[in-house]
């Protein structure tokens, strides 16, 4: 069997490396631009969902929410009916980064693709989201405290 997800370890090991170096400058700590694209792609999501959709458990969400707060990349707001409810948006600080954090990304998109066909990438993307579909299941199911039968 082929290490696929050893060669999909490396790839993001390699560009979260890249993207913490480079956003040093915008005192972005370790995977924190992560959080602050979302939040600005997705204003008002609240910590549950965005611990989700980043695929990290709430306590580690929580830490990097804080920091991103403390940082004035984002702030909480209550929830209009439901004040327990706290929504993420990001400040103007925030706002400033995102196109150059996105820039970032689409240029590590096109270096990653460089000789890739229209149908290839298609293609890539398709067998991509089906292994992280997988994965969600077993993911889930640790999550909730469970172990996996190897």
């Amino acid at each position: 069997m082929k290490e696929i997800l050893r060669e999909i370890g490396m790839i993001a090991r390699a560009l979260d490396s890249i993207s913490n170096i480079e956003f040093k400058e915008f005192d972005l700590t370790k995977g924190q631009y992560l959080y602050l694209v979302r939040i600005c792609e997705n204003p008002g999501i609240i910590q549950e969902k965005l611990a989700e959709m980043i695929k990290v458990d709430r306590t580690t969400a929580a830490r990097a929410i804080k920091k991103l707060e403390m940082s004035g990349f984002i702030e909480k707001k209550a929830d209009s009916h439901n004040k327990k409810i706290k929504k993420l948006y990001p400040t103007e600080k925030g706002n400033q980064v995102y196109p150059f954090i996105k820039r970032e990304n689409d240029y590590s998109n096109s270096v990653a693709l460089a000789g890739f066909t229209d149908e290839e990438m298609e293609t890539i993307h398709d067998l991509l989201q089906r292994v992280r579909k997988n994965v969600e299941v077993d993911w889930e199911y640790v999550k909730k405290g469970n172990k996996r039968d190897y």
